[in-house]
């Protein structure tokens, strides 16, 4: 028996699990099933994908951008924010692969209303980093890597429920929804199990419902079943109260990343990376993890405390859109110097990673890593934080008005790198652009020119001698992309608040 919760009150819910910053689109419905059943031809058709030739995007040409793109959910598995540091377990393996190819990172946010096939085969994507299991309509679309973990399916109940089933059987008799997203492994390993003659009560639940939102909604009593994976749900039952584990689905589900069909050498030099991490050898029947991978493994599904620590599901509504702790002084002192809070907090991250307490090799302290020896501040004052970041928005300001005949895109690029590396190397840098005939008001030459500048036979000729030019380079680019993904964040908790004020007046109206 499957029904369609499309049609369904919702009551959207914003959880904030203390600094850590957690988005999900937690929507919860009334317990009424919904008549009418899913067409058969809706149902082969559930990954919802509209792109289906990929772009054609190899390693050589993420390399040449400089950028290595990850397409992702936010939860607290895969990628979110933890005092304005990004953090999550396949951005941290996905980052350890893009540091050793001298590459970026940015993170792209699967939205509400967007599929991640489509933004990986346009394109907009290099990588699926999600937790996804491997099945055989996403490999219709998709190429997968090596694995780099196993995990088994097992029904989730709520502890709401008087009677749980132990068995497939009991479930069957019971009758009791199970709440799964059509385009997930889960919908496919429940619909093998009714191909094997199971009547069990397969619930749609809408695609933006992760599964760490899911889990949330049955430990609450809003859904009473739903499918996880193993390590998801112990990760999430360490700070959920509520879940109770049923019975086994599937077993040794492999774990994999996602990446486009056409990818070849892109997929080479992810397998390579992924066997140092994850192998099966001999005759064992567990894999062997290295120390990098054990860690962690323990940080986001076996131990969890920082999730454990902070969680608490009555604070509803409160801090939405937090990015760091600083972000009111920030937004205040930004907005006073006409600068958009989101880049300055970007810069801060990148910098110091909010730790006003921090001071480089180099003698430069606080949030914004200021030189005392090119401000009037006194020294100890700099580590106080409201006077560190307006020094620094001091500087970056001056910097952007330096570049004020450009573009924004450009005057922005060349203001994060003089705020890095100075305006000398910045303009030996420009004149290497020059006498490479290219234009020295565009980022990608300066950027290109900078690299040089790591190099005898250009340095050496430099007024300003040696410059770390990879450095200044993923520090621009680093900044930018770390910028994009706040905006991503933002407007997530833009339309939490926007649904939330909609839904109680449409409540007020009712009552």
């Amino acid at each position: 028996m499957i029904h369609d919760r499309y049609k369904f009150k919702r009551s959207v819910h914003y959880r904030e699990i203390a600094i850590v910053v957690l988005f999900s689109f937690f929507l919860g419905c009334s317990q009424s099933q919904v008549e009418d059943s899913v067409p058969e031809t809706d149902i082969e058709d559930g990954l919802g994908i509209s792109i289906f030739e990929p772009v054609d995007r190899d390693f050589a040409d993420i390399k040449n951008r400089g950028v290595f793109r990850m397409i992702t959910q936010y939860s607290s598995n895969t990628y979110f924010l933890n005092q304005g540091i990004e953090v999550g377990f396949e951005y941290e393996l996905i980052r350890e692969f893009t540091r050793e190819n001298d590459l970026a990172l940015e993170v792209v946010i699967v939205g509400p209303d967007e599929n991640p096939f489509d933004l990986l085969n346009s394109g907009q994507g290099d990588v699926i980093a999600a937790n996804y299991t491997i099945t055989p309509e996403r490999k219709e679309h998709v190429k997968f890597t090596r694995p780099y973990n196993f995990v088994d399916q097992l029904i989730v109940f709520s502890a709401e429920l008087n009677l749980i089933p132990n068995t497939l059987e009991e479930l069957a008799d019971s009758q009791i929804p199970v709440s799964v997203r059509r385009n997930s492994s889960y919908f496919s390993t429940l619909m093998e199990l009714v191909d094997q003659g199971y009547d069990l009560n397969i619930q749609i639940i809408p695609d933006e419902l992760d599964t760490e939102a899911t889990l949330l909604e049955v430990a609450t009593g809003e859904l009473l079943a739903t499918v996880a994976d193993d390590n998801m749900f112990d990760a999430a039952n360490r700070y959920m109260d509520g879940l109770f584990a049923g019975p086994t689905i599937a077993e040794r589900d492999t774990i994999a990343w996602a990446i486009r069909k056409n990818a070849s050498d892109l997929e080479t030099r992810m397998n390579r990376f992924l066997y140092k991490h994850f192998r099966i050898t001999g005759n064992r029947t567990e894999p062997r993890r290295s120390a990098f991978l054990n860690i962690l493994q323990r940080r986001y599904f076996q131990e969890s405390q920082q999730i454990a620590q902070y969680y608490n599901p009555e604070w509803q509504y409160q801090s939405i859109g937090t990015i760091s702790p600083y972000d009111d002084m920030i937004r205040t002192i930004a907005d006073s110097a006409g600068l958009d809070w989101l880049l300055v907090t970007a810069m801060i991250a990148q910098e110091s990673e909010f730790n006003p307490n921090s001071k480089s090799w180099m003698g430069a302290v606080g949030l914004m890593q200021i030189i005392p020896r090119f401000v009037t501040t006194e020294y100890e004052a700099l580590y106080d934080p409201v006077t560190n970041i307006k020094e620094g928005t001091r500087i970056i300001k001056e910097h952007l008005q330096h570049y004020a005949y450009m573009d924004s895109t450009n005057q922005w690029a060349f203001a994060l790198a003089t705020y890095n590396a100075g305006m000398g190397h910045v303009a030996d840098a420009r004149r290497l652009a020059i006498d490479a005939n290219k234009n020295p008001n565009e980022w990608e030459n300066v950027a290109e020119a900078l690299l040089k500048l790591m190099q005898r036979r250009y340095n050496q000729n430099a007024r300003h001698g040696f410059a770390r030019g990879i450095e200044t380079v993923q520090y621009v680019n680093e900044i930018k992309n770390r910028y994009r993904t706040y905006e991503a964040i933002m407007a997530l908790s833009e339309r939490h608040q926007n649904r939330n004020l909609s839904e109680r007046m449409d409540s007020r109206l009712v009552n």
